[in-house]
């Protein structure tokens, strides 16, 4: 007997036997068994899906002369007839050789002519959307009134490019791509029947490669058994199909956590040596890592597509990845994958990319830092535990206000004096809660403070504090001395700002109030405030207001 490849030996002959589109197969039995025929239908999906092969079968469905619960039989003289492409009453049309006008024309003249010998005559038109403008053009009224006894198949893989007017006068379904694991099951069962030995990484492989058509993976699977013989091992499927093997993502996922620079260069050499497409492994690591934010997400491997032997690991990987790193991971690969694309080194370009993904640091919530520092304990990108520094290596205490009560002295630990401490390394960003009446703790703070708003204010404070010290205090009134020309002016522009940071550096809204020296000795230093609304020009107002100008008369 002759050779056929897997993809004509394994072709459906029922509508049973059709995988992957049991919405569409259900449908059309329905159809035939409360007598809804329809004139006209149009197939849409990817290539090698199954719309064809739904097409033959509903063509000898309808000319069935002893059908099985409204299957075809497959035994009678018609089902065999059209088995073997020998039927007059089924034709096939390819639209990519026949588009012109002249074909449809000479159609629509055979479509008057009654059925040989089945009920009806059933034209499959492949590639339909192949037609010409003029084609279409001609075959409307056709196709919108035929004969009772013609019923029209098309088939198309872009649905977009038939027009409209031609869709309205069909029934349209939509063939879906076939799922991995469909896709498995399918050439596992092949093999079987086959007396083919081939384990579940190398049908992942060939499915993976498919793409979500079962024609191709039954190509894929046919090249294999060519190479393998009987025995299919899933190294040797790579090699055949130049895939990238999934050990190689997982050996990045690893070098991150490990902070591993050098796995890098040898990730890409191995890719390099083996000819492997740099976009394709870009491509697939992306998909690795959604494949581990799934699992982290679900804590489950159910919605991740690969070989079996590979879940533990995903579920063992997810352990060491937050959302956050994930999310930032994928969003970095995204925008990679443009640049590489247009690089002329792509060697060199994937090295750098995978360097800074390696060098990314890991991150953590607000609330999971602060909990952190709370407990004493290391965030998750410190390979350390944070140690607890001694009291006395902190600055300068803030006394707590006084409490008359015994017993709620005896109630504050020592553990939350020291979260009341505050670090010199970080005093500059932390706030005091205690309410400082304390001119010496103003004093002994004052320096930090400073610093602070000349880190954050560096071109309109720094200046103007740099020289100025306090002098007393008075509830709320806070008296400065070694003031330089122009601070009360700038202070007034500033006010609403260092009431805040006096509130988090002193406990309480301070007002910066001059100093006045001795009437012996007294400096009058005289400026004019400029009235905001006595302004015009804006950038004089911009001056101002922004920088801390002041208009000298």
């Amino acid at each position: 007997m002759t050779y056929q490849v897997t993809a004509r030996k394994w072709r459906p002959q029922k509508f049973e036997e059709v995988v992957g589109q049991e919405h569409i197969t259900e449908t059309l039995k329905n159809s035939l068994r409360k007598n809804r025929i329809a004139h006209a239908y149009i197939f849409t999906g990817p290539r090698g899906v199954g719309k064809t092969t739904t097409a033959r079968i509903l063509a000898k469905a309808l000319n069935c002369l002893q059908p099985v619960d409204f299957e075809p039989c497959n035994k009678c003289d018609m089902c065999r007839a059209i088995n073997e492409m020998q039927s007059m009453d089924i034709i096939e049309i390819d639209a990519a050789t026949n588009r012109g006008i002249d074909e449809v024309r000479t159609l629509r003249e055979s479509v008057k002519y009654a059925p040989t010998l089945g009920k009806y005559k059933v034209y499959i038109i492949d590639e339909v959307h192949m037609l010409t403008t003029e084609s279409f053009n001609a075959f409307l009224k056709t196709l919108e009134e035929p004969p009772a006894h013609t019923i029209f198949v098309f088939a198309t893989t872009d649905i977009h490019k038939v027009p409209p007017t031609i869709i309205s006068r069909c029934q349209r379904f939509d063939f879906r791509r076939l799922q991995i694991e469909t896709i498995k099951h399918q050439l596992k069962k092949i093999a079987d029947e086959e007396k083919i030995k081939i384990d579940d990484k190398a049908l992942t492989i060939i499915a993976k490669k498919a793409d979500g058509g079962m024609r191709d993976a039954q190509s894929y699977f046919d090249q294999v058994i060519a190479f393998c013989g009987e025995n299919v091992d899933s190294e040797t499927v790579s090699k055949i199909l130049n895939l990238i093997d999934e050990e190689t993502y997982f050996n990045i996922s690893d070098a991150i956590i490990s902070k591993s620079f050098q796995t890098v260069f040898d990730t890409i050499n191995t890719i390099y040596q083996n000819g492997w497409d740099f976009t394709d492994f870009l491509d697939g690591l992306i998909e690795h890592f959604r494949n581990i934010l799934t699992v982290v997400l679900t804590n489950k491997t159910d919605q991740i597509e690969c070989a079996e032997i590979y879940k533990p690991k995903y579920l063992q990987t997810s352990k060491e990845f937050s959302k956050g790193d994930l999310l930032r991971i994928l969003n970095f690969l995204a925008k990679s994958q443009q640049e590489l694309r247009f690089s002329n080194n792509r060697k060199l370009k994937l090295e750098i990319i995978l360097s800074h993904l390696i060098g990314l640091e890991k991150s953590a919530t607000i609330s999971e830092i602060i909990s952190a520092l709370e407990e004493g304990k290391a965030s998750d990108f410190s390979d350390e535990p944070i140690k607890k520094k001694p009291i006395d290596k902190l600055a300068e205490p803030t006394p707590l206000i006084k409490n008359t009560s015994p017993l709620k002295k005896e109630k504050k630990s020592s553990e939350e004096f020291q979260s009341s401490q505050i670090s010199a390394s970080v005093a500059s960003s932390s706030t005091v809660k205690a309410n400082i009446n304390n001119f010496d703790e103003i004093v002994s703070r004052w320096n930090l403070f400073v610093e602070d708003i000349s880190k954050e204010k560096a071109f309109l404070l720094a200046p103007i504090f740099s020289k100025v010290q306090p002098a007393s205090i008075d509830g709320n009134k806070l008296y400065l001395e070694n003031l330089e020309p122009g601070f009360m002016e700038t202070l007034s522009l500033n006010q609403e700002y260092l009431e805040k940071k006096s509130m988090n550096f002193f406990g309480k809204k301070l007002q910066f109030v001059e100093k006045k020296p001795e009437k012996n000795n007294e400096i009058k230093y005289t400026t004019q405030k400029a009235s905001k609304s006595s302004i015009s020009d804006p950038f004089e107002r911009t001056i101002i207001e922004e920088l801390g100008g002041r208009e000298i008369s």
